[in-house]
């Protein structure tokens, strides 16, 4: 008799009353804080991707976090729930750099804070953590003379090759970083990103990409106008 009643008082919850103005409320914070975290990414992200365009999935999920855990919380059953849709339901997301993966780690955790009604924590534990994003982007070391980045694209899957790409490359320029190298079988795509003295530089490993292949297409890009 005391199992049967410890199981089933296990399995039924005491109900817990979901005010819409506190719903309301944590909605509007969600949506503030990831419209902040939106222009910080803008701003201070390094991602070879359209960082704007990205940054507007933030309010969405972090919205949606908030509005699913506010209803599961007040339900056991709701929760295992949700553990069984997410297992049919896959979300996949072209995520190719780990910065884009913590920005949305981030709008998650504000979500998760919001709708479990921690709200002096969430905005506590997101004003500390956005300060050192900015910190740390303050603090980092000015960049080099026009600092670009530099992608090239190639339709030839034979030639050139990487190793080309950079025995070419590296020796017009002070600095040298690939971020992102993709290889496809109609050919190859690498995003450096590269610091020049002065546009001489810029000109020279031009003309010697170009002797590689006429086919070869070439972008230098201002690193700090990626948005």
């Amino acid at each position: 008799m005391g199992n049967t009643w410890s199981l089933e008082s296990f399995f039924t919850p005491p109900s817990v009353e979901i005010r819409l103005v506190d719903v309301l409320l944590n909605l509007g914070i969600a949506a503030l804080l990831a419209f902040v975290l939106g222009r910080i990414y803008v701003r201070y992200g390094t991602s070879l991707s359209n960082r704007r365009l990205f940054a507007g999935n933030f309010l969405l999920l972090a919205c949606t976090t908030t509005l699913v855990i506010t209803i599961v919380k007040s339900s056991l059953a709701l929760s295992l729930g949700l553990v069984g849709a997410l297992s049919i339901v896959r979300f996949r997301s072209a995520i190719k750099e780990p910065e884009e993966l913590t920005y949305l780690f981030l709008a998650i955790a504000i979500g998760l804070g919001l709708g479990a009604d921690q709200t002096l924590l969430t905005i506590v534990a997101y004003v500390f953590i956005v300060g050192l994003l900015i910190l740390r982007s303050v603090r980092k070391k000015p960049a080099s003379f026009q600092n670009l980045y530099l992608t090239i694209a190639t339709k030839n899957p034979s030639r050139p090759s990487l190793d080309e790409v950079v025995a070419v490359v590296e020796p017009g320029c002070t600095s040298l970083d690939l971020r992102r190298f993709d290889e496809r079988p109609d050919g190859l795509e690498a995003s450096f990103l590269v610091g020049f003295e002065g546009f001489q530089q810029v000109e020279r490993v031009r003309q010697d990409l170009r002797k590689l292949s006429e086919s070869i297409e070439i972008s230098f890009i201002d690193n700090r106008g990626i948005i």
